[in-house]
């Protein structure tokens, strides 16, 4: 008898979940959204810049139709020139800021979301690009020598010398289910190796052989630095992530997202641009 009541329970348990997933008005979302990141500068390059990191939550009206813009990560550069910044990603109102592009030979690292390396190696390159305050952190500044981009959870690494600047590292969420690190600065050229890529996707600089890395695709990380006439590395793509509790209704049509589901939580995805409407 007690074993039938104890299922009886699990049951009612059951259909009242039932019930109430799906049947609540979506209100609010909570969201990640990372810019596009900078690519490396050339020749004697600076690391490239993190794209800009912005997560929290937000109000969505019912019936409102939000764009999702991913941001693209900077062009790789060649022949003494500052890397390119990213482009911004966006949801509705809420707008992740692109990535400096690290400093050339004698160009200094461009501002941005997450900053920029540091210029060159040359008197008149020697300023960092600087990080926006919520969003990420500034390149670093070393005098006659380059500087690794800046990420969302840290500043580029100030080297000693030119041989080990490393680029910011990321933040880390968890908001599709798997923790994964993003915005990680890009690294700058080095001496026998180069500066390593902030953990985050920033790519690796180059050393004295092999070639700069690119920021990952939709992490928002900063391009490696290169040497001499290479090409510097490109910035990775940016990416948009929201999610709400399952006992409210789905999105009533979405463009571009991918859908999944983890414990309590609809998930949606965009690498591309796109929208969604609830």
């Amino acid at each position: 008898m007690a074993q039938g009541l104890f299922t009886l329970k699990q049951q009612l348990q059951g259909l009242i979940q039932k019930a109430w997933t799906g049947s609540i008005a979506t209100n609010y979302v909570e969201y990640l959204v990372v810019a596009g990141g900078g690519s490396g500068g050339s020749s004697n390059g600076g690391g490239g810049g993190a794209g800009g990191l912005l997560q929290g939550i937000t109000n969505v009206p019912t019936g409102s139709s939000i764009t999702v813009t991913i941001g693209s990560g900077g062009a790789l550069v060649n022949g003494s020139l500052a890397g390119n910044s990213g482009t911004n990603s966006v949801f509705g109102s809420i707008t992740a800021l692109a990535g400096g592009g690290g400093g050339g030979y004698s160009s200094s690292g461009l501002s941005g979301g997450s900053g920029g390396g540091s210029g060159g190696n040359t008197g008149d390159a020697s300023q960092a690009g600087q990080g926006t305050f919520g969003q990420g952190n500034s390149g670093a500044l070393v005098l006659y020598a380059v500087g690794g981009g800046g990420g969302g959870g840290g500043a580029g690494t100030t080297a000693v010398s030119v041989l080990s600047s490393g680029g910011g590292a990321g933040i880390a969420s968890a908001i599709n289910g798997t923790v994964t690190t993003y915005a990680g600065g890009g690294g700058c050229r080095g001496g026998a190796t180069g500066g390593t890529g902030g953990v985050g996707g920033g790519g690796a600089g180059a050393g004295d052989s092999g070639t700069p890395g690119a920021g990952t695709t939709n992490t928002g990380g900063g391009g490696g630095g290169a040497r001499g006439s290479q090409n510097s590395g490109a910035g990775g793509s940016g990416i948009v992530i929201i999610r709400y509790p399952n006992t409210f209704k789905d999105a009533v049509s979405v463009t571009n997202g991918t859908k999944t589901s983890i414990t309590g939580f609809t998930v949606y995805t965009f690498t591309t641009s796109g929208s969604i409407t609830f």
